[in-house]
């Protein structure tokens, strides 16, 4: 095996259970849900125990992405992340959480803007017709108020961690191409559900529209959300398929910690990615594991 190249991990979760409201992490706690049960995450998960799980992984940077806090606490989310940063270094950057639908949304967005090292949003809109798999009671993407506040990022520098499912991307596409001035970042590999009807081509459709933008980014992270359990053979031609659509400038590895701890350990999921990438070229792996998070996040990392 080739040499590990330095880690810029650009999805990961932390979480003080006793400073901010995580509903989700809260009992009661069942296995009907997109995650299944997440009981054995629910604790306090702090930088420390981020950087035990990474092990021997040279992680030289990390962007914490908004942990589903309750959203009135989602700006003291993002000011105790800002005082982590500010005496440990990490993380790097900060995704914070706003409804882009919100009447509120510019006065949060210039709140979240206030601090040093938040460079995005991310409001979770998974839409799914399975009750167990959908986030949402409708699509709230295709509402005028939502598309409207997704044009408002503009104004604050900001990005976008998109995360959907493939039956939402085409339209999503299309929005995203109005604005081309904003960077997105599509989450978890485009969330592919293998089990839908054409499940896969249309994970490879909505996918490809995304792809084709400039402006669009991908991480490929949660295995778990698209085959539960999860082999390495079962997920090479996803991973490989989504590098090979946005290329190695655009493609990033993340580790979804610790909500992709509910599927494997962090040796499990980024060995994973190694081996799959292990024919790839040093400076392709590079890109992959660091260099691409470290330029799209704006992180300005010396690596």
């Amino acid at each position: 095996m080739p040499a590990r190249p330095p880690f810029v991990d650009p999805h990961v979760h932390l979480w003080d259970l006793e400073h901010v409201r995580y509903p989700w992490l809260a009992p009661p706690f069942t296995d009907d849900g997109p995650n299944g049960s997440v009981e054995a995450i629910a604790r306090d998960y702090l930088l420390d125990d981020y950087l035990a799980d990474a092990g021997e992984w040279d992680v030289r940077g990390i962007v914490h992405i908004d942990a589903g806090a309750h959203a009135d606490d989602a700006l003291r989310e993002t000011e105790w992340l800002q005082k982590m940063a500010d005496a440990r270094g990490m993380p790097n950057g900060i995704v914070a959480f706003a409804a882009l639908d919100s009447p509120n949304l510019r006065r949060l967005l210039e709140e979240h803007a206030a601090h040093a090292n938040v460079r995005g949003i991310r409001h979770i809109v998974n839409w799914h017709p399975d009750p167990k798999r959908t986030y949402s009671a409708s699509d709230i993407t295709i509402s005028n108020k939502w598309m409207n506040g997704f044009g408002l990022l503009r104004e604050f520098g900001m990005s976008f961690d998109l995360q959907a499912y493939p039956g939402q991307l085409p339209h999503l596409a299309s929005l995203v191409a109005s604005h081309h001035d904003t960077q997105v970042i599509v989450d978890h590999a485009g969330m592919a559900i293998p089990h839908d009807p054409e499940g896969m081509e249309q994970w490879r459709r909505g996918l490809k529209a995304l792809a084709d933008l400039p402006n669009v980014a991908v991480k490929i992270s949660g295995m778990g959300f698209s085959y539960r359990p999860w082999e390495l053979e079962q997920v090479r031609p996803y991973v490989l398929e989504t590098i090979d659509l946005f290329g190695t400038d655009r493609a990033m590895f993340a580790s979804n910690f610790p909500t992709d701890k509910l599927f494997g350990s962090f040796e499990t999921h980024l060995g994973a990615y190694d081996v799959i990438t292990a024919d790839f070229s040093a400076e392709e792996r590079a890109a992959l594991f660091g260099g691409n998070a470290n330029r799209i996040y704006r992180l300005g990392l010396t690596l």
